[in-house]
């Protein structure tokens, strides 16, 4: 990311390897076109899935319109539910119309068409900006640090990452984490992705080359969702042994076994695991199980003293007494930033007050939502009590603590 001395220490030392006589290997491996899932960007929508619907009409066709009807005013209510923590019962009744300038998306998870009939299961995505006043959203939840991903997954007797496209990848890259309090960092697993990210390094203790990694991605922590799989038969059922790991010590957050009756339905089971995983990541955030681990930290390098008689002659040569070495007061440390962005000169404002701070190194909106709430990734070198304590002073109301902050203006 900001770090470009770090990733050019990367490169220099893949080329090095290179020339000892690995050279065609790692060649073939960062070159190859068959990598890469671009993660999808949920932050201006929310998502409500497995939702499912069975309707009759006189054509195929009305029949595909009521059920995408019923399953839009479904939707709704499971999301109200879900977002104000009340039965689905209390839900309002919204019009079709309201309904319909709300939804942003419908996603096939799986269907049947029939002359006069429709069996699905359906999910729908809601406009946030639309969607949030009528929600009754007030506020923000509780976010984690950055959690860079390595989802590793066993099948047919190999492990795999980001080494080549596969369907684990692809359901972390499809899953949307906008309604999640964790903040999830998801490579898109080409260029050098597959040499840093790989399954030897989801299990690596060494906390150096995690920081040098974390500091790669613009991550502060480590979560390892991983998935064993085994087949019955060729195509016949496929059961799935899920696993949530968390931190640099590979430490287990939970265990769960799903099942599906045969091999065209493990994209679904794929999709379900994510979600159960981060439902895991999730709990283990509000019961404080998630926590920060400090050695992740990255140390300031050691500053070379001159030695005495340099300084000595130094100062002779120039008739004066030799000027002050400057050390570093603290350590740059990452922090989450989260605002109310309704407008992008919002963004802007933000950003350059932000930026203003001293000890603020870097401030970059890596999240935005126009007419929601973004994310700014902050470097400080400092706690966040003084940082909390610097926003204050710009004339900023700051909430939260830890590595997630959340600022507004006066009056929003």
């Amino acid at each position: 990311m900001k770090l470009f001395s770090s990733r050019s220490s990367l490169l220099l030392g893949i080329a090095a390897l290179s020339l000892i006589g690995g050279g065609a290997a790692l060649y073939a491996q960062l070159e190859g076109s068959d990598r890469g899932i671009a993660p999808i960007d949920s932050s201006s929508t929310f998502e409500v899935t497995g939702i499912a619907v069975d309707v009759t009409a006189k054509t195929a066709d009305a029949a595909r319109t009521e059920g995408w009807r019923q399953a839009l005013s479904k939707g709704w209510k499971a999301l109200w539910a879900k977002t104000n923590g009340r039965p689905i019962s209390e839900a309002p009744t919204l019009s079709d119309s309201v309904l319909s300038g709300m939804m942003s998306g419908v996603i096939v998870e799986q269907e049947q068409i029939g002359p006069n009939r429709y069996i699905a299961t359906l999910g729908v995505l809601f406009d946030r900006s639309r969607a949030g006043p009528l929600l009754g959203v007030e506020g923000l939840t509780r976010r984690s640090q950055p959690m860079l991903v390595i989802p590793v997954m066993l099948t047919g007797g190999s492990f795999q990452s980001f080494e080549s496209r596969n369907e684990w990848q692809r359901a972390w890259a499809q899953f949307r984490t906008n309604n999640s309090p964790i903040d999830y960092v998801r490579p898109v697993g080409n260029g050098i992705d597959p040499l840093l990210l790989n399954v030897a390094q989801a299990q690596r203790r060494n906390r150096s080359w995690w920081r040098m990694i974390l500091e790669q991605y613009g991550a502060a922590d480590i979560v390892v969702p991983e998935v064993q799989l085994k087949r019955t038969y060729p195509g016949g059922p496929v059961i799935g042994t899920f696993t949530a790991r968390h931190g640099p010590d590979y430490r287990l957050i939970d265990r769960f076994t799903l099942r599906v009756e045969n091999s065209a339905a493990l994209p679904r089971l794929l999709q379900t695991g994510v979600q159960r995983i981060d439902a895991a990541y999730a709990r283990a955030l509000a019961e404080g199980r998630l926590t920060f681990d400090r050695s992740l930290i990255p140390v300031a390098p050691p500053v070379e003293e001159e030695a005495a008689e340099e300084i000595e002659a130094a100062s002779e040569a120039a008739n004066r007494p030799p000027e002050p070495v400057t050390v570093p007061a603290g350590v740059a440390v990452p922090y989450s930033i989260r605002y109310a962005s309704p407008t992008s000169n919002a963004v802007a404002e933000a950003e350059i007050s932000v930026s203003g701070i001293p000890g603020v190194t870097s401030a970059l909106t890596v999240s935005t939502a126009m007419g929601g709430t973004s994310t700014m990734r902050v470097t400080f070198a400092g706690d966040g009590n003084a940082l909390a304590a610097a926003l204050r002073a710009r004339g900023w109301t700051v909430a939260g603590s830890g590595s997630t902050l959340t600022i507004s203006r006066p009056g929003q």
